[in-house]
């Protein structure tokens, strides 16, 4: 019979696995972080490069998804809201094919959809933070919320130019700190490990 444990006992166990994990693959998470670092800085430096590089992966992404779920489908048509589940076949295989004929307006339509995404959240923040106003540090969500709304409507003020960096910046600092954060713990493992031995 086994042994039942509590989820306290689980968490510290699954936590001691992977923190082994870590250690004995340090150098390959110190290799990713690096490499993704680098893929950064070429995202930075050649952000309209990146950004059509972007919708052409998400098209093509989006395109063998549809593909998968269709084979998914065949002879599947007595499942229940089978029609739907073709419909959405039939859509993320005309907007992946969308995007790949057409990346510029496909670079448009995705940074309208992150401006109208920095400027409802950053308005929900404001109205967050004012509403919790009494709380430590209500400032900082506030001071979110506003940074927010002004990076929405700066880049809507400067659209179409903006379409064409803006997905590159955003995945360019998104690599560049992914993959900092992930060899900085990497290297910090290596050294400890090292300093242990």
């Amino acid at each position: 019979m086994s042994e039942i444990i509590t989820v306290d006992q689980a968490a510290r166990i699954l936590r001691a696995a992977m923190r082994d994990a870590i250690r004995r693959h340090s150098f390959w998470y110190l290799a990713q972080g690096v490499l993704m670092m680098l893929a950064g800085v070429v995202a930075l430096l050649f952000p309209v490069f990146s950004s059509v590089a972007v919708i052409l992966a998400l098209g093509w992404l989006l395109i063998f998804s549809g593909i998968l779920q269709a084979i998914s489908l065949i002879g599947a048509s007595n499942v229940p809201h089978f029609w739907l589940q073709l419909i959405s076949v039939a859509l993320s295989v005309i907007v992946g094919f969308l995007f790949l004929t057409s990346p510029g307006e496909g670079l448009v339509a995705l940074t309208l959809l992150l401006i109208v995404f920095f400027i409802v959240g950053g308005m929900a923040k404001i109205v967050f933070a004012l509403t919790i106003r009494p709380f430590p540090n209500w400032g900082w969500i506030l001071g979110s919320g506003i940074v927010g709304l002004l990076l929405g409507v700066i880049l809507f003020a400067q659209m179409p130019v903006s379409a064409a960096w803006l997905l590159g910046l955003l995945v360019g600092i998104q690599l560049v700190t992914e993959g900092a954060a992930l060899a900085w713990m990497a290297w910090q493992i290596r050294h400890a490990v090292h300093d242990a031995a």
